[in-house]
């Protein structure tokens, strides 16, 4: 599958604010958008007046780059939102919150989405004592999430979870750090996310 492999700082560049796609990085004076806050490229410093397609088109490159998605999954993710009962956006937000990837790094298991992401394709981590190594898997709520029994001793997550410390785990996960593990009791709200992001922006653009 095809996937951006250029430098991350480049896209929280183009989108003018951190996304956080360096883990510990993005909180030290080493964080290239606190260094060169103009988008990158030769007339990155010229400031353009946005469409309102771009405007669409950019809250939904932000959300896509946020949570590491393609643009074929992006919309499937859409087109699942839209099916369910409740507002469109929220329920795209939701949708991304559950991905498996996203929870490990909720839970502090990876310093980034990426770390996470390849923590889960090599095989660490179980959903309901079951291995899952889809970074996509979605989970539900009462699920529980842990790092698998064969990787509870593995120095690389003390580690990772010396680093991830201060990062407050949202409340709809009940976490359990001496376990390593977090159970879902209840579904993300909107007010639980912290995308900085207008997600009707993104409805509107597909709604076209």
């Amino acid at each position: 599958m095809a996937r951006y492999t250029d430098a991350s700082c480049r896209l929280c560049r183009r989108e003018g604010q951190k996304l956080f796609l360096k883990g510990t990085r993005c909180y030290t004076d080493k964080c290239a958008v606190a260094r060169r806050s103009q988008a990158p490229g030769q007339h990155g410093a010229k400031k353009k007046k946005l469409s309102e397609y771009g405007l669409q088109l950019r809250e939904k490159q932000k959300a896509k780059v946020f949570y590491g998605v393609l643009e074929s999954q992006f919309r499937k993710y859409f087109e699942m939102a839209s099916n369910k009962k409740g507002i469109t956006g929220e329920n795209l937000l939701q949708i991304l919150e559950l991905r498996l990837d996203n929870i490990v790094y909720r839970m502090g298991l990876g310093t980034s989405r990426a770390e996470a992401r390849q923590i889960v394709r090599h095989g660490h981590i179980a959903v309901n004592g079951k291995k899952v190594n889809i970074p996509s898997y979605l989970v539900s709520k009462e699920d529980v999430v842990s790092i698998r029994e064969s990787s509870l001793n593995d120095e690389k997550f003390k580690l990772i979870m010396e680093q991830t410390a201060g990062r407050n785990v949202p409340a709809w996960l009940d976490f359990n750090a001496d376990k390593k593990q977090a159970t879902v009791v209840e579904l993300p709200k909107r007010e639980d996310i912290d995308l900085p992001v207008q997600e009707h922006l993104i409805v509107e653009l597909y709604s076209k």
